[in-house]
Protein backbone atom coordinates (compact mmCIF):
# COMPACT_ATOMS: atom_id res chain seq x y z
CA UNK A 1 0.00 0.00 0.00
CA UNK A 2 0.86 3.58 -0.58
CA UNK A 3 2.11 5.80 2.54
CA UNK A 4 -0.17 8.78 3.26
CA UNK A 5 1.60 11.95 2.19
CA UNK A 6 -1.22 14.77 2.25
CA UNK A 7 -4.09 15.21 4.63
CA UNK A 8 -7.19 14.76 2.93
CA UNK A 9 -10.61 16.07 3.77
CA UNK A 10 -12.67 12.98 5.22
CA UNK A 11 -16.42 12.89 3.69
CA UNK A 12 -19.07 9.86 4.40
CA UNK A 13 -20.84 10.72 0.97
CA UNK A 14 -20.78 13.34 -1.91
CA UNK A 15 -23.40 15.32 -0.78
CA UNK A 16 -21.00 15.31 2.43
CA UNK A 17 -18.13 16.01 -0.21
CA UNK A 18 -20.36 19.17 -1.66
CA UNK A 19 -20.91 20.50 1.87
CA UNK A 20 -17.66 20.63 2.95
CA UNK A 21 -15.80 21.80 0.33
CA UNK A 22 -18.54 24.68 -0.07
CA UNK A 23 -17.49 26.23 2.97
CA UNK A 24 -13.64 25.83 2.35
CA UNK A 25 -13.38 26.67 -1.63
CA UNK A 26 -16.95 28.22 -2.05
CA UNK A 27 -15.22 31.41 -3.89
CA UNK A 28 -13.04 29.30 -5.67
CA UNK A 29 -13.77 28.94 -9.71
CA UNK A 30 -14.82 25.39 -9.96
CA UNK A 31 -15.54 25.82 -14.06
CA UNK A 32 -14.35 28.25 -16.81
CA UNK A 33 -16.28 27.43 -20.18
CA UNK A 34 -15.46 29.43 -23.47
CA UNK A 35 -18.76 31.23 -24.47
CA UNK A 36 -16.40 33.05 -27.52
CA UNK A 37 -12.82 34.13 -28.54
CA UNK A 38 -11.26 34.95 -25.55
CA UNK A 39 -14.35 35.10 -23.55
CA UNK A 40 -15.08 32.77 -21.00
CA UNK A 41 -17.77 32.06 -18.18
CA UNK A 42 -16.93 30.73 -14.68
CA UNK A 43 -18.71 29.81 -11.97
CA UNK A 44 -17.22 29.17 -8.18
CA UNK A 45 -17.54 26.35 -6.17
CA UNK A 46 -20.30 27.56 -4.09
CA UNK A 47 -22.41 28.37 -7.18
CA UNK A 48 -22.31 24.59 -8.34
CA UNK A 49 -23.19 23.57 -4.92
CA UNK A 50 -26.17 25.93 -5.28
CA UNK A 51 -27.26 24.78 -8.67
CA UNK A 52 -26.84 20.85 -7.62
CA UNK A 53 -29.40 21.77 -4.35
CA UNK A 54 -31.83 23.75 -6.85
CA UNK A 55 -31.82 20.96 -9.68
CA UNK A 56 -32.24 18.23 -7.07
CA UNK A 57 -35.05 20.07 -5.95
CA UNK A 58 -36.86 20.41 -9.30
CA UNK A 59 -36.25 16.69 -10.12
CA UNK A 60 -38.30 15.73 -6.84
CA UNK A 61 -41.12 17.82 -7.13
CA UNK A 62 -41.20 16.35 -10.68
CA UNK A 63 -41.87 12.66 -8.79
CA UNK A 64 -38.02 11.56 -9.31
CA UNK A 65 -37.11 10.79 -5.90
CA UNK A 66 -35.98 7.27 -5.44
CA UNK A 67 -35.81 6.63 -9.69
CA UNK A 68 -32.93 5.73 -12.03
CA UNK A 69 -31.91 9.09 -14.22
CA UNK A 70 -29.94 8.34 -16.70
CA UNK A 71 -26.59 11.23 -18.08
CA UNK A 72 -25.85 11.18 -21.49
CA UNK A 73 -23.42 13.42 -23.49
CA UNK A 74 -20.10 15.24 -24.27
CA UNK A 75 -18.29 16.38 -21.21
CA UNK A 76 -19.72 19.60 -19.90
CA UNK A 77 -20.46 21.74 -16.82
CA UNK A 78 -24.01 20.75 -17.33
CA UNK A 79 -23.66 16.91 -17.40
CA UNK A 80 -21.61 16.84 -13.78
CA UNK A 81 -24.33 19.15 -11.96
CA UNK A 82 -27.09 16.86 -13.40
CA UNK A 83 -25.26 13.78 -12.00
CA UNK A 84 -24.78 15.20 -8.71
CA UNK A 85 -28.39 16.50 -8.47
CA UNK A 86 -29.36 13.01 -8.97
CA UNK A 87 -26.89 11.07 -6.63
CA UNK A 88 -27.12 13.39 -3.73
CA UNK A 89 -30.67 13.13 -2.81
CA UNK A 90 -32.71 12.28 -5.73
CA UNK A 91 -32.31 8.33 -6.87
CA UNK A 92 -29.59 6.31 -8.82
CA UNK A 93 -27.71 7.88 -11.41
CA UNK A 94 -26.81 6.26 -14.76
CA UNK A 95 -24.10 7.42 -16.93
CA UNK A 96 -24.19 6.54 -20.92
CA UNK A 97 -21.36 6.34 -23.21
CA UNK A 98 -22.50 9.05 -25.67
CA UNK A 99 -20.92 6.66 -28.64
CA UNK A 100 -23.84 4.20 -28.22
CA UNK A 101 -25.31 3.30 -31.19
CA UNK A 102 -29.17 4.01 -31.06
CA UNK A 103 -30.54 0.16 -30.88
CA UNK A 104 -27.37 -0.06 -28.07
CA UNK A 105 -28.79 2.92 -25.92
CA UNK A 106 -32.38 1.91 -26.51
CA UNK A 107 -31.38 -1.87 -24.55
CA UNK A 108 -29.35 0.19 -22.15
CA UNK A 109 -32.03 1.98 -20.69
CA UNK A 110 -34.90 -0.86 -21.10
CA UNK A 111 -32.29 -3.00 -18.92
CA UNK A 112 -31.92 -0.50 -15.85
CA UNK A 113 -35.48 0.72 -15.81
CA UNK A 114 -34.58 4.40 -16.46
CA UNK A 115 -37.37 6.97 -16.14
CA UNK A 116 -35.76 10.10 -16.84
CA UNK A 117 -32.95 11.28 -18.72
CA UNK A 118 -30.21 14.30 -19.22
CA UNK A 119 -28.87 14.40 -22.57
CA UNK A 120 -27.48 17.07 -25.41
CA UNK A 121 -28.37 18.15 -28.66
CA UNK A 122 -26.81 15.29 -30.08
CA UNK A 123 -28.78 12.85 -28.92
CA UNK A 124 -32.38 14.35 -29.03
CA UNK A 125 -33.30 12.76 -32.04
CA UNK A 126 -32.74 9.33 -30.58
CA UNK A 127 -33.90 9.90 -27.04
CA UNK A 128 -36.87 11.19 -28.11
CA UNK A 129 -38.04 8.48 -30.54
CA UNK A 130 -36.86 5.90 -27.32
CA UNK A 131 -39.34 7.26 -25.07
CA UNK A 132 -42.19 6.03 -26.90
CA UNK A 133 -40.97 2.91 -27.42
CA UNK A 134 -43.11 0.43 -25.61
CA UNK A 135 -40.38 -1.69 -23.66
CA UNK A 136 -38.91 0.80 -21.44
CA UNK A 137 -40.20 3.11 -18.12
CA UNK A 138 -38.43 6.25 -19.96
CA UNK A 139 -40.85 9.27 -19.05
CA UNK A 140 -38.98 12.15 -18.51
CA UNK A 141 -36.62 13.89 -20.71
CA UNK A 142 -34.36 17.10 -20.04
CA UNK A 143 -32.36 18.80 -22.23
CA UNK A 144 -28.81 20.00 -21.35
CA UNK A 145 -28.77 22.76 -23.90
CA UNK A 146 -32.40 23.87 -24.59
CA UNK A 147 -32.75 27.09 -22.80
CA UNK A 148 -36.47 27.19 -22.35
CA UNK A 149 -38.62 24.30 -21.33
CA UNK A 150 -40.60 23.03 -24.69
CA UNK A 151 -43.74 20.59 -25.21
CA UNK A 152 -42.55 17.25 -23.68
CA UNK A 153 -38.98 18.39 -22.99
CA UNK A 154 -37.91 20.46 -20.16
CA UNK A 155 -34.32 22.34 -19.87
CA UNK A 156 -31.82 21.57 -17.44
CA UNK A 157 -31.75 25.85 -16.82
CA UNK A 158 -35.46 26.32 -16.58
CA UNK A 159 -35.10 23.31 -13.97
CA UNK A 160 -32.56 24.89 -11.63
CA UNK A 161 -34.93 28.18 -11.75
CA UNK A 162 -37.77 26.27 -10.39
CA UNK A 163 -35.72 24.93 -7.63
CA UNK A 164 -33.97 28.31 -7.10
CA UNK A 165 -37.58 29.21 -6.40
CA UNK A 166 -39.21 26.34 -4.45
CA UNK A 167 -35.70 26.62 -2.16
CA UNK A 168 -36.87 29.74 -1.53
CA UNK A 169 -39.95 29.25 -0.49
CA UNK A 170 -38.81 26.62 2.00
CA UNK A 171 -38.56 23.49 -0.10
CA UNK A 172 -36.22 21.78 1.78
CA UNK A 173 -36.63 17.80 0.35
CA UNK A 174 -33.39 17.35 -1.39
CA UNK A 175 -31.14 19.72 0.66
CA UNK A 176 -32.18 17.21 3.80
CA UNK A 177 -32.29 14.03 2.14
CA UNK A 178 -30.75 11.82 4.15
CA UNK A 179 -27.77 9.47 1.95
CA UNK A 180 -27.06 6.33 2.82
CA UNK A 181 -23.50 5.58 1.57
CA UNK A 182 -23.74 2.00 1.81
CA UNK A 183 -26.58 1.41 -0.66
CA UNK A 184 -26.67 1.26 -4.59
CA UNK A 185 -26.25 4.83 -5.84
CA UNK A 186 -24.57 4.60 -9.23
CA UNK A 187 -25.11 1.77 -11.77
CA UNK A 188 -22.43 2.30 -15.10
CA UNK A 189 -21.91 -0.54 -17.48
CA UNK A 190 -18.70 -2.22 -18.18
CA UNK A 191 -17.40 -2.26 -21.97
CA UNK A 192 -19.34 -4.39 -24.21
CA UNK A 193 -21.97 -5.07 -26.30
CA UNK A 194 -25.44 -4.82 -24.69
CA UNK A 195 -25.82 -8.30 -24.34
CA UNK A 196 -22.61 -9.04 -22.24
CA UNK A 197 -21.91 -6.04 -20.31
CA UNK A 198 -22.49 -6.07 -17.02
CA UNK A 199 -24.21 -3.44 -14.62
CA UNK A 200 -21.67 -2.73 -11.81
CA UNK A 201 -23.39 -1.36 -8.56
CA UNK A 202 -21.33 1.52 -6.63
CA UNK A 203 -22.23 3.34 -3.82
CA UNK A 204 -21.28 6.64 -2.55
CA UNK A 205 -18.76 4.78 0.40
CA UNK A 206 -17.43 3.17 -3.23
CA UNK A 207 -16.22 6.73 -4.65
CA UNK A 208 -15.22 8.32 -1.56
CA UNK A 209 -13.22 6.51 -0.17
CA UNK A 210 -11.34 6.33 -3.61
CA UNK A 211 -11.56 10.25 -3.33
CA UNK A 212 -9.94 10.15 -0.27
CA UNK A 213 -7.15 8.00 -1.18
CA UNK A 214 -6.34 9.89 -4.42
CA UNK A 215 -6.60 13.37 -2.47
CA UNK A 216 -3.93 11.57 0.21
CA UNK A 217 -1.15 10.89 -2.49
CA UNK A 218 -1.47 13.21 -5.01
CA UNK A 219 -0.19 16.42 -4.71
CA UNK A 220 -3.51 18.40 -6.13
CA UNK A 221 -4.70 20.88 -4.75
CA UNK A 222 -7.35 24.41 -5.16
CA UNK A 223 -5.17 26.19 -7.03
CA UNK A 224 -4.50 23.56 -9.63
CA UNK A 225 -6.81 23.79 -13.35
CA UNK A 226 -7.75 20.50 -14.71
CA UNK A 227 -8.79 19.19 -18.25
CA UNK A 228 -11.63 17.59 -18.71
CA UNK A 229 -10.67 14.82 -22.01
CA UNK A 230 -12.16 11.26 -21.18
CA UNK A 231 -15.35 10.63 -21.89
CA UNK A 232 -17.10 11.41 -18.87
CA UNK A 233 -18.85 8.56 -18.28
CA UNK A 234 -16.42 6.69 -17.94
CA UNK A 235 -14.98 5.90 -14.23
CA UNK A 236 -11.86 6.95 -14.92
CA UNK A 237 -12.79 10.37 -16.33
CA UNK A 238 -15.99 10.51 -13.53
CA UNK A 239 -14.09 10.21 -10.29
CA UNK A 240 -10.37 11.19 -10.82
CA UNK A 241 -11.42 14.00 -13.61
CA UNK A 242 -15.11 15.61 -12.38
CA UNK A 243 -15.23 14.34 -8.70
CA UNK A 244 -11.81 14.80 -7.56
CA UNK A 245 -11.46 18.22 -8.73
CA UNK A 246 -14.30 19.60 -7.02
CA UNK A 247 -13.15 17.57 -3.76
CA UNK A 248 -10.00 19.53 -3.95
CA UNK A 249 -11.90 22.62 -4.49
CA UNK A 250 -9.79 22.64 -8.07
CA UNK A 251 -10.98 24.10 -11.52
CA UNK A 252 -12.20 22.28 -14.08
CA UNK A 253 -11.71 23.49 -18.03
CA UNK A 254 -13.15 21.40 -20.81
CA UNK A 255 -11.57 19.98 -23.67
CA UNK A 256 -11.99 21.28 -27.14
CA UNK A 257 -11.02 17.89 -28.75
CA UNK A 258 -7.87 15.88 -29.33
CA UNK A 259 -6.48 17.73 -31.82
CA UNK A 260 -6.73 21.01 -29.28
CA UNK A 261 -5.31 19.24 -26.36
CA UNK A 262 -2.05 21.10 -26.55
CA UNK A 263 -3.81 24.53 -27.56
CA UNK A 264 -5.93 24.19 -24.27
CA UNK A 265 -3.39 23.20 -22.23
CA UNK A 266 -1.48 26.71 -23.00
CA UNK A 267 -4.98 28.45 -23.00
CA UNK A 268 -5.90 28.04 -19.73
CA UNK A 269 -3.14 27.16 -18.35
CA UNK A 270 -3.81 23.69 -17.17
CA UNK A 271 -1.61 22.23 -14.27
CA UNK A 272 -3.16 18.60 -14.36
CA UNK A 273 -4.59 16.21 -16.81
CA UNK A 274 -5.56 12.50 -16.31
CA UNK A 275 -5.91 10.95 -19.71
CA UNK A 276 -4.52 7.79 -21.68
CA UNK A 277 -1.33 6.94 -23.43
CA UNK A 278 -2.50 7.55 -26.77
CA UNK A 279 -2.92 11.03 -26.10
CA UNK A 280 0.57 11.08 -24.30
CA UNK A 281 2.18 9.97 -27.30
CA UNK A 282 0.52 12.16 -29.66
CA UNK A 283 1.74 15.12 -27.42
CA UNK A 284 5.28 13.65 -27.18
CA UNK A 285 5.31 13.47 -31.26
CA UNK A 286 4.22 16.79 -31.36
CA UNK A 287 7.08 18.01 -29.18
CA UNK A 288 9.46 16.22 -30.51
CA UNK A 289 8.10 17.17 -34.11
CA UNK A 290 8.34 21.02 -33.03
CA UNK A 291 11.99 20.87 -31.98
CA UNK A 292 13.36 18.87 -34.85
CA UNK A 293 12.23 22.31 -36.92
CA UNK A 294 13.74 24.19 -34.21
CA UNK A 295 17.03 22.24 -35.04
CA UNK A 296 17.30 22.03 -31.03
CA UNK A 297 16.79 18.04 -30.76
CA UNK A 298 20.13 17.16 -30.87
CA UNK A 299 20.76 19.64 -27.50
CA UNK A 300 17.73 18.56 -26.24
CA UNK A 301 19.37 15.16 -26.10
CA UNK A 302 22.52 15.71 -24.63
CA UNK A 303 20.79 17.74 -22.12
CA UNK A 304 18.26 14.80 -21.27
CA UNK A 305 21.29 12.69 -20.46
CA UNK A 306 23.59 15.36 -18.74
CA UNK A 307 20.74 16.18 -16.53
CA UNK A 308 18.68 13.08 -16.16
CA UNK A 309 19.43 12.21 -12.08
CA UNK A 310 18.92 15.78 -11.62
CA UNK A 311 15.32 16.53 -9.17
CA UNK A 312 12.45 17.25 -11.80
CA UNK A 313 12.40 21.05 -10.84
CA UNK A 314 15.73 21.18 -11.98
CA UNK A 315 14.95 19.69 -15.35
CA UNK A 316 11.66 21.67 -15.18
CA UNK A 317 14.61 24.70 -15.53
CA UNK A 318 16.57 23.01 -18.38
CA UNK A 319 13.79 21.95 -20.49
CA UNK A 320 11.57 25.28 -19.69
CA UNK A 321 11.36 25.76 -23.42
CA UNK A 322 9.46 22.30 -23.78
CA UNK A 323 7.26 23.53 -21.12
CA UNK A 324 6.50 26.50 -22.23
CA UNK A 325 4.79 24.51 -24.93
CA UNK A 326 2.42 23.19 -22.42
CA UNK A 327 1.56 26.33 -21.05
CA UNK A 328 4.53 26.76 -18.91
CA UNK A 329 2.31 25.06 -15.69
CA UNK A 330 2.28 21.16 -15.70
CA UNK A 331 2.59 19.94 -12.71
CA UNK A 332 0.93 16.60 -13.11
CA UNK A 333 -0.01 14.09 -15.99
CA UNK A 334 -1.61 10.68 -15.26
CA UNK A 335 -1.61 8.06 -17.15
CA UNK A 336 -4.45 5.18 -17.56
CA UNK A 337 -7.44 2.97 -18.83
CA UNK A 338 -4.57 1.32 -20.57
CA UNK A 339 -0.86 0.11 -20.80
CA UNK A 340 1.70 3.22 -20.84
CA UNK A 341 4.95 2.98 -22.99
CA UNK A 342 8.06 2.16 -20.44
CA UNK A 343 9.73 4.48 -23.03
CA UNK A 344 7.46 7.49 -23.13
CA UNK A 345 6.85 7.54 -19.57
CA UNK A 346 10.71 7.49 -19.36
CA UNK A 347 11.11 10.32 -22.10
CA UNK A 348 8.70 12.60 -19.86
CA UNK A 349 10.67 12.43 -16.96
CA UNK A 350 14.06 13.04 -18.34
CA UNK A 351 12.33 16.39 -19.57
CA UNK A 352 10.71 17.34 -15.71
CA UNK A 353 7.38 16.19 -16.95
CA UNK A 354 6.02 14.34 -13.81
CA UNK A 355 3.82 11.90 -15.84
CA UNK A 356 2.39 8.81 -13.44
CA UNK A 357 0.72 5.51 -14.61
CA UNK A 358 -2.69 4.50 -12.70
CA UNK A 359 -4.17 1.55 -12.51
CA UNK A 360 -8.49 0.70 -12.10
CA UNK A 361 -10.99 -0.88 -13.18
CA UNK A 362 -14.91 0.24 -13.33
CA UNK A 363 -15.58 -2.03 -10.27
CA UNK A 364 -13.25 -0.50 -8.46
CA UNK A 365 -14.44 2.69 -8.52
CA UNK A 366 -11.83 2.86 -10.34
CA UNK A 367 -8.41 3.36 -8.61
CA UNK A 368 -6.60 0.52 -7.49
CA UNK A 369 -3.24 2.00 -7.86
CA UNK A 370 -1.05 5.22 -9.03
CA UNK A 371 2.24 6.50 -9.05
CA UNK A 372 3.00 9.97 -7.35
CA UNK A 373 5.67 12.09 -8.29
CA UNK A 374 7.50 11.06 -4.54
CA UNK A 375 6.84 7.33 -5.23
CA UNK A 376 7.09 5.72 -8.51
CA UNK A 377 8.88 3.24 -10.78
CA UNK A 378 9.17 3.55 -14.33
CA UNK A 379 6.30 0.48 -15.83
CA UNK A 380 5.00 0.12 -12.61
CA UNK A 381 1.55 1.25 -12.11
CA UNK A 382 3.05 2.37 -8.20
CA UNK A 383 1.83 1.03 -5.10
CA UNK A 384 -1.90 0.39 -4.14
CA UNK A 385 -3.90 3.62 -2.43
CA UNK A 386 -3.83 3.71 1.49
CA UNK A 387 -7.33 1.84 2.20
CA UNK A 388 -7.40 -0.59 -0.70
CA UNK A 389 -4.88 -4.37 -0.28
CA UNK A 390 -3.52 -5.85 -3.24
CA UNK A 391 -2.04 -9.39 -3.91
CA UNK A 392 -1.07 -12.06 -6.63
CA UNK A 393 -2.53 -15.43 -6.44
CA UNK A 394 -1.30 -18.71 -8.75
CA UNK A 395 1.47 -17.09 -9.34
CA UNK A 396 4.14 -18.90 -11.91
CA UNK A 397 7.84 -18.97 -11.56
CA UNK A 398 8.17 -15.32 -12.72
CA UNK A 399 6.18 -14.25 -9.80
CA UNK A 400 2.98 -13.56 -12.57
CA UNK A 401 -0.66 -14.21 -11.28
CA UNK A 402 -3.68 -12.64 -10.94
CA UNK A 403 -4.26 -9.39 -9.31
CA UNK A 404 -6.47 -9.38 -6.76
CA UNK A 405 -7.71 -6.40 -4.52
CA UNK A 406 -9.90 -5.61 -1.27
CA UNK A 407 -10.56 -2.28 0.31
CA UNK A 408 -13.63 0.26 0.78
CA UNK A 409 -13.90 1.30 -3.14
CA UNK A 410 -14.70 -2.25 -4.34
CA UNK A 411 -18.05 -2.31 -5.61
CA UNK A 412 -21.02 -3.80 -4.32
CA UNK A 413 -21.28 -5.96 -7.31
CA UNK A 414 -23.19 -6.92 -10.29
CA UNK A 415 -26.46 -5.78 -10.56
CA UNK A 416 -29.30 -7.71 -11.13
CA UNK A 417 -26.41 -10.75 -12.05
CA UNK A 418 -25.78 -13.03 -8.77
CA UNK A 419 -23.76 -15.10 -10.35
CA UNK A 420 -20.98 -13.28 -11.87
CA UNK A 421 -20.76 -11.48 -8.40
CA UNK A 422 -20.10 -14.48 -6.78
CA UNK A 423 -17.38 -15.53 -9.91
CA UNK A 424 -15.72 -12.44 -9.28
CA UNK A 425 -15.22 -12.27 -5.58
CA UNK A 426 -13.78 -15.51 -3.05
CA UNK A 427 -13.46 -14.67 0.43
CA UNK A 428 -14.19 -11.15 0.10
CA UNK A 429 -11.33 -10.54 -2.49
CA UNK A 430 -11.98 -9.28 -5.74
CA UNK A 431 -10.32 -11.08 -8.76
CA UNK A 432 -9.25 -8.16 -11.46
CA UNK A 433 -9.02 -10.62 -14.52
CA UNK A 434 -5.16 -9.03 -15.23
CA UNK A 435 -2.33 -11.02 -14.72
CA UNK A 436 0.72 -9.10 -12.78
CA UNK A 437 3.76 -9.04 -10.40
CA UNK A 438 4.24 -7.43 -7.15
CA UNK A 439 7.81 -6.25 -6.15
CA UNK A 440 9.36 -6.51 -2.43
CA UNK A 441 8.64 -2.79 -2.68
CA UNK A 442 5.31 -3.03 -3.04
CA UNK A 443 5.05 -1.57 -6.37
CA UNK A 444 2.52 -3.62 -9.15
CA UNK A 445 3.70 -4.18 -12.62
CA UNK A 446 0.82 -5.02 -14.84
CA UNK A 447 1.77 -8.26 -17.55
CA UNK A 448 -1.97 -8.27 -19.46
CA UNK A 449 -5.45 -9.95 -19.45
CA UNK A 450 -6.18 -13.33 -17.97
CA UNK A 451 -8.67 -14.20 -20.79
CA UNK A 452 -5.90 -13.07 -23.45
CA UNK A 453 -2.72 -14.79 -22.37
CA UNK A 454 -1.56 -17.50 -25.38
CA UNK A 455 -0.43 -20.56 -23.78
CA UNK A 456 2.16 -22.23 -25.76
CA UNK A 457 2.66 -25.86 -25.89
CA UNK A 458 5.72 -26.21 -23.56
CA UNK A 459 3.87 -23.97 -21.15
CA UNK A 460 5.26 -20.46 -21.91
CA UNK A 461 2.83 -17.90 -21.60
CA UNK A 462 2.39 -15.02 -23.78
CA UNK A 463 1.19 -11.41 -22.95
CA UNK A 464 -0.28 -10.25 -26.33
CA UNK A 465 -0.87 -6.61 -24.76
CA UNK A 466 3.61 -6.94 -24.28
CA UNK A 467 4.28 -7.64 -27.51
CA UNK A 468 1.60 -5.43 -28.99
CA UNK A 469 3.72 -2.74 -27.62
CA UNK A 470 6.68 -3.28 -29.33
CA UNK A 471 5.06 -3.92 -32.98
CA UNK A 472 3.25 -0.37 -31.87
CA UNK A 473 6.77 1.16 -32.08
CA UNK A 474 7.16 0.49 -35.65
CA UNK A 475 7.57 4.07 -37.18
CA UNK A 476 3.68 4.05 -39.38
CA UNK A 477 1.95 1.52 -37.48
CA UNK A 478 -1.23 2.99 -35.50
CA UNK A 479 -1.95 -0.45 -33.97
CA UNK A 480 -1.63 -4.22 -33.59
CA UNK A 481 -3.37 -6.85 -32.61
CA UNK A 482 -1.00 -10.16 -31.59
CA UNK A 483 -3.25 -13.60 -31.54
CA UNK A 484 -2.85 -16.69 -31.33
CA UNK A 485 -2.73 -19.53 -34.79
CA UNK A 486 -3.10 -23.29 -34.13
CA UNK A 487 -0.05 -24.85 -36.15
CA UNK A 488 -0.22 -26.33 -39.83
CA UNK A 489 2.36 -29.18 -38.89
CA UNK A 490 1.60 -29.83 -34.97
CA UNK A 491 -2.42 -29.32 -34.26
CA UNK A 492 -1.01 -29.21 -30.05
CA UNK A 493 1.06 -26.29 -30.84
CA UNK A 494 0.21 -22.70 -31.59
CA UNK A 495 1.89 -19.89 -34.06
CA UNK A 496 2.44 -16.25 -32.69
CA UNK A 497 0.86 -14.05 -35.47
CA UNK A 498 -0.01 -10.08 -35.81
CA UNK A 499 -2.62 -8.10 -37.52
CA UNK A 500 -0.84 -4.90 -38.02
CA UNK A 501 -2.85 -1.59 -38.61
CA UNK A 502 -0.47 1.06 -40.37
CA UNK A 503 -1.03 4.68 -41.42
CA UNK A 504 -0.32 5.02 -45.35
CA UNK A 505 0.31 8.45 -45.36
CA UNK A 506 3.09 8.47 -42.72
CA UNK A 507 4.65 5.03 -44.27
CA UNK A 508 4.94 7.09 -47.21
CA UNK A 509 6.64 10.31 -45.48
CA UNK A 510 9.11 8.21 -43.21
CA UNK A 511 9.90 5.68 -45.90
CA UNK A 512 9.33 6.96 -49.23
CA UNK A 513 7.50 3.83 -49.97
CA UNK A 514 3.86 3.68 -51.44
CA UNK A 515 2.62 0.41 -52.91
CA UNK A 516 0.85 -2.76 -51.02
CA UNK A 517 3.99 -4.90 -51.80
CA UNK A 518 6.38 -2.50 -50.44
CA UNK A 519 4.67 -1.45 -47.00
CA UNK A 520 4.04 -5.42 -46.89
CA UNK A 521 7.84 -6.05 -46.95
CA UNK A 522 8.90 -2.84 -44.73
CA UNK A 523 6.69 -4.33 -41.80
CA UNK A 524 7.69 -7.75 -42.16
CA UNK A 525 10.72 -6.44 -42.05
CA UNK A 526 10.33 -4.86 -39.05
CA UNK A 527 8.89 -7.34 -37.33
CA UNK A 528 11.89 -9.64 -38.10
CA UNK A 529 14.32 -6.97 -36.30
CA UNK A 530 11.63 -7.14 -33.12
CA UNK A 531 11.93 -10.91 -33.42
CA UNK A 532 15.73 -10.78 -32.87
CA UNK A 533 15.27 -9.07 -29.94
CA UNK A 534 12.87 -11.75 -28.39
CA UNK A 535 13.54 -15.61 -27.40
CA UNK A 536 12.75 -17.92 -29.94
CA UNK A 537 9.17 -19.02 -28.59
CA UNK A 538 7.95 -15.36 -28.61
CA UNK A 539 8.94 -14.89 -32.37
CA UNK A 540 6.18 -13.32 -34.44
CA UNK A 541 5.75 -16.02 -37.47
CA UNK A 542 2.38 -14.90 -38.91
CA UNK A 543 1.67 -11.18 -40.03
CA UNK A 544 -1.26 -9.70 -41.75
CA UNK A 545 -1.31 -5.91 -42.84
CA UNK A 546 -4.36 -3.51 -42.96
CA UNK A 547 -5.20 0.10 -42.58
CA UNK A 548 -8.78 -1.10 -41.16
CA UNK A 549 -8.57 -0.23 -37.38
CA UNK A 550 -9.26 -2.96 -35.01
CA UNK A 551 -12.67 -3.55 -33.69
CA UNK A 552 -12.96 -1.76 -30.39
CA UNK A 553 -14.78 -0.54 -27.64
CA UNK A 554 -16.31 2.84 -27.31
CA UNK A 555 -13.67 3.30 -24.30
CA UNK A 556 -10.77 2.17 -27.13
CA UNK A 557 -9.90 -1.11 -25.62
CA UNK A 558 -9.14 -3.91 -28.19
CA UNK A 559 -11.77 -6.43 -28.62
CA UNK A 560 -10.00 -9.33 -28.57
CA UNK A 561 -12.34 -12.01 -29.49
CA UNK A 562 -14.36 -10.20 -32.32
CA UNK A 563 -11.05 -9.18 -33.65
CA UNK A 564 -10.03 -13.04 -33.57
CA UNK A 565 -13.15 -13.99 -35.29
CA UNK A 566 -12.84 -11.50 -37.42
CA UNK A 567 -9.34 -12.46 -39.09
CA UNK A 568 -10.36 -16.02 -38.99
CA UNK A 569 -13.07 -15.27 -41.35
CA UNK A 570 -11.14 -13.14 -43.40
Amino acid sequence: MSKIIYDSLEITDLKDMLKKTKDLYGNKIAYQIRIGEKKYKTFTHAEVRNMVDALGTALIELGLKNKRIAVIGENRYEWEIAYLSIVCGTGTVVPLDKSLPEHELESLIQRSEIEAIFYTNKHAQAIEKIKYSQNNKLKTLISMENDNNREGIYSINELIKTGTKLIEEGNKEFIDAEINPEEMSIMLFTSGTTSISKVVALSHKNICSNLMDIGSILDVTSEDTLLSVLPIHHVFECTVGFLFSLYKGAKTVFCDGIRHIISNLNEYQVTVMACVPAIYERIFRAIRNKIEKNGNLEKILENEEKYKDYPMEKKKEVFKEIHDMLGGKIKLFISGAAALDKNIEERYRLLGLNLVQGYGLTETSPVVAIGTNKYYKIGSIGKSVPSVEAKIVNAGKDGVGELIVKGPSIMLGYFGDKKATKDAFKQGWFYTGDLAKIDDEGYIYICGRKKSVIVLKNGKNIFPEEMESLVNKIEGVTESFVFGKRRSDDKDDIKINVKVVYDRKVVKESCNIETDEEIYNYLQGEIKKINKTLPAYKAIRGIIVTEKPLIKTTTNKIKRQANLDATQKS
